[in-house]
């Protein structure tokens, strides 16, 4: 690929722009507050260019940790326009645990945090190194804690989730496939039925900066929003939740991400000579054997499970080749993932890893979670790939995505067949992500 150079220039022009001192947004204007995983991202693009912007990166996210150890998905804004009617949406001050001075979601995201504090350690000498992780170690354990303690009830080793946003794919085909199979309001089911979803079009805020082509449908936005809604009215209160819900998923993605982040965590630990308490480790140490449960003999993927009757969600995604991420599984297992990978009708389109693969009933080239390539799921997989030591496989990834952000800028996600860009432009962890594989 030539002319890296002036790719890395607009990479890091990009997350300047979207730079708003304590953090950097996804992109203006559909994007304006912080989210946990995309500044986990940029995080580890930035250490490159500012370590000590990076930390900041990090610590914004720490300041809206609840008192439970939760830390939310997303962190409002105060001050602009859209500011009101998300804080509205969400309420996060139901909980007793939510902090008092900072408005926040009830949720949380695939926790990647201690990656990106691992990475920013990376940058630094020893003794600095050590004094980062003395600042963020305490909030991580906690946090660790809070996914083992209120996630896990059964002590099963995997963290459940509550709604599809935490998993980082908002409408990505196995959680859909649940919700609209299954768990869709009767109200929304009537709504489908005399098309009167597309009024909804006329309230949306995301298809004023995307095409609606482009976004989760009017049903499947109206379903992700009734869902959020009742988490609002048992304030966020994992008991009452869990007490009538039908809908908790042991997702891949996520306890793929916890496998590695319990890893980074250990590794901050043994540098600082701290002690992780012993139920956290064991609870660790089952997360280890439990992800091996969601194998599927059958069609030789991973899948998540349903929490209540362990039926695992065939609807296939991204998600089955997460586990190379998590760096645990089999050399047989993994070599069975980067089969499909090699194959042009699964996962081995033009261009970098489909959302969704190409076989599958739910794939659309154009549609958010269930088709399209982002860079970040990809630079899960490169890593993986590289730590199993599949090199070729992880270049030949890096070098067409690379080869796409130079094409077309540094889009939200692409078409995985044509290589258009899609989503919102100036994307920050599409930026972040070409920085850190140009500087790799």
């Amino acid at each position: 690929m030539s002319d890296t150079k002036e790719l890395l220039e607009q990479a890091i022009s990009v997350l300047k722009r979207n730079d708003r001192g304590l953090y950097t947004i996804p992109a203006e204007g559909l994007y304006p507050h912080q989210w946990l995983w995309d500044s986990c991202f940029i995080a580890i693009g930035l250490r490159y260019l500012d370590v000590e912007r990076a930390k900041i990166e990090i610590l914004s996210l720490l300041r809206a940790q609840w008192s439970n150890g939760m830390i939310p998905h997303i962190i409002f804004t105060p001050g602009i326009k859209q500011y009101r009617s998300h804080h509205g949406i969400w309420q996060s001050w139901v909980s007793p645990f939510a902090p008092d001075n900072i408005s926040t979601s009830g949720i949380t995201q695939p926790p990647l945090i201690a990656e990106a504090a691992v990475r920013i350690g990376e940058k630094l000498e020893l003794v600095e190194r050590r004094s980062w992780y003395r600042q963020v170690f305490p909030s991580l354990l906690a946090y660790h804690q809070w996914l083992y303690r209120e996630r896990d009830p059964h002590h099963e080793g995997l963290a459940l989730l509550i709604h599809p946003w935490e998993t980082g794919l908002d409408n990505t085909p196995p959680w859909m496939g649940e919700l609209q199979g299954h768990l869709m309001p009767w109200w929304i089911r009537v709504l489908q039925k005399t098309r009167l979803e597309a009024v909804l079009s006329l309230t949306r805020r995301d298809t004023r900066y995307v095409s609606a082509r482009q976004r989760p449908s009017n049903i499947e936005a109206m379903a992700l929003y009734d869902t959020q809604r009742r988490l609002r009215r048992k304030a966020y209160d994992i008991d009452r939740i869990l007490d009538h819900s039908l809908f908790a998923i042991e997702d891949l993605v996520f306890n793929s991400v916890l496998v590695r982040a319990n890893e980074q965590l250990q590794h901050m630990a043994t540098t600082l000579r701290e002690a992780i308490p012993d139920d956290l480790l064991d609870s660790m140490s089952r997360t280890l054997k439990s992800l091996e449960e969601l194998w599927d003999p059958y069609t030789e993927t991973y899948c998540s499970r349903d929490f209540v009757t362990h039926r695992l969600l065939k609807e296939s995604s991204i998600a089955t080749l997460m586990p190379l991420y998590a760096g645990t599984i089999s050399e047989k297992h993994a070599k069975l993932l980067v089969q499909s990978l090699e194959n042009e009708h699964i996962f081995g389109p033009a261009y970098p890893v489909p959302s969704v693969p190409l076989n599958s009933p739910w794939f659309d080239a154009q549609r958010y979670w269930q088709g399209p390539t982002w860079f970040n799921t990809n630079w899960l997989i490169v890593d993986g790939l590289l730590r199993y030591g599949f090199k070729d496989h992880a270049d030949a990834l890096v070098e067409s995505s690379l080869e796409l952000a130079q094409r077309t800028g540094f889009h939200e996600y692409y078409n995985p067949v044509t290589g258009d860009p899609l989503g919102a432009a100036n994307f920050s962890w599409t930026a972040a992500t070409t920085i850190d594989w140009l500087k790799r």
